[in-house]
């Protein structure tokens, strides 16, 4: 799905001479390496502050710590996405209110969002899935109209540029009260282990977040908040400083191949392409497509024996995981998140992709689908 190994082969000599500094100055946690990379993602995002910690799980439970929502405190996010995004709120013993999404974008839906909101709901957790931004414009309307704070779930869209309807462009993560990204390795902006970051415009709440990430501590030994142990480490930092330079390389390499895939499958009845939100552009973290009418398990088998990879983001929607389960929500409360969740499957998308291997996968799909 990923050809990490390809990504690294370009920028080895770099990222080998930066791992290599990094152990020579045994600066390991939190050295010069770290902040020059806040520094340099700072800049980047147009951003007041960067605040990297472990990982995208870390940030999204910082965020919500720095903004004291207390257990019983509602948080609406969407039902279509990964697992974290509803685990800190859990785990925080605060109330996680399910929505439904858009069908063609996978967009949070933002008129289910207000339907959905009540006196204890105190903040919404956007998700940009697969690589693009959901409709922030409206969604910080709704924030305002009812004075909620507003969390953006980046780690799959980090680079990506939101649309304002006067043209005016922002980017994903720096539009709600704090932004939360992950560093995984397959994510278009990866580290070689695990790592993750907070972004905000806010100076007090900046300060904040950094004393949770770091124990709650304000001084040495002065510990003044419950926090948490969260650091990026500088080996990590070191190579997402490298990364970052081809970032928007990265990005466009991946609009080629989805662009590929795109033509590939134009119009076919079996076949939906991702669609392009009007309000932002796509960075394709994932190139997922819905099935209409074909057997997904043995359009996964057959593009295996062509040792072909094809994953499903995500099987069980999370109002039906079992760690989920309320009574507030049932089988059918959630329609588009329940057929996408039965239908969508994503193919190979990374930055190597060549039109040699694009064909192979493309003509496999259509082989299957046409018999």
């Amino acid at each position: 799905m990923v050809d990490l190994k390809s990504q690294y082969e370009k920028i080895k000599t770099q990222v080998d001479t930066a791992i290599q500094n990094v152990i020579d100055n045994t600066a390991f946690i939190n050295g010069p390496e770290v902040k020059e990379f806040q520094k340099e993602l700072e800049i980047y995002l147009h951003v007041k502050h960067v605040i990297p910690c472990a990982n995208g799980t870390d940030a999204l439970q910082i965020a919500m710590m720095a903004l004291d929502l207390k257990p019983g405190d509602e948080v609406i996010t969407a039902d279509f996405t990964y697992v974290a995004t509803a685990e800190v709120i859990g785990l925080l013993g605060l109330k996680p209110v399910l929505v439904d999404v858009i069908p063609n974008t996978f967009d949070i839906d933002v008129s289910a969002i207000e339907k959905a909101i009540t006196p204890k709901t105190k903040a919404i957790v956007p998700v940009h899935l697969f690589g693009q931004c959901a409709n922030m414009e409206s969604i910080m309307a709704l924030a305002k109209k009812h004075n909620l704070f507003v969390i953006e779930d980046t780690a799959q869209a980090i680079g990506a540029d939101y649309i304002y309807s006067d043209g005016t462009k922002q980017k994903a993560g720096t539009i709600g009260t704090i932004g939360c990204t992950s560093f995984f390795p397959s994510k278009n902006l990866g580290c070689y282990g695990d790592g993750g970051a907070i972004f905000t415009n806010d100076d007090a709440l900046a300060s904040k977040l950094r004393i949770v990430a770091n124990h709650g501590q304000t001084a040495q030994y002065i510990h003044d908040l419950i926090g948490v142990n969260s650091r990026l480490d500088s080996i990590q930092a070191a190579i997402l400083r490298i990364k970052l330079r081809e970032l928007d390389a990265y990005c466009l390499a991946r609009n080629t191949a989805a662009k590929y895939y795109d033509a590939a499958f134009a119009n076919h009845p079996k076949l939906k392409t991702p669609e392009r939100s009007i309000y932002s552009n796509h960075v394709f973290h994932q190139y997922t497509l819905q099935l209409n009418g074909v057997d997904r398990n043995a359009l996964r088998e057959f593009l295996a024996s062509k040792e072909i990879p094809a994953m499903i983001y995500y099987p069980i929607p999370l109002h039906l995981q079992k760690a989920y389960l309320d009574t507030r929500y049932k089988q059918g409360d959630f329609p588009v998140t329940e057929k996408l969740c039965s239908t969508v499957v994503s193919l190979p998308m990374h930055t190597e992709l060549e039109t040699e291997t694009l064909k192979q996968i493309a003509d496999s799909v259509l082989e299957f689908v046409n018999k």
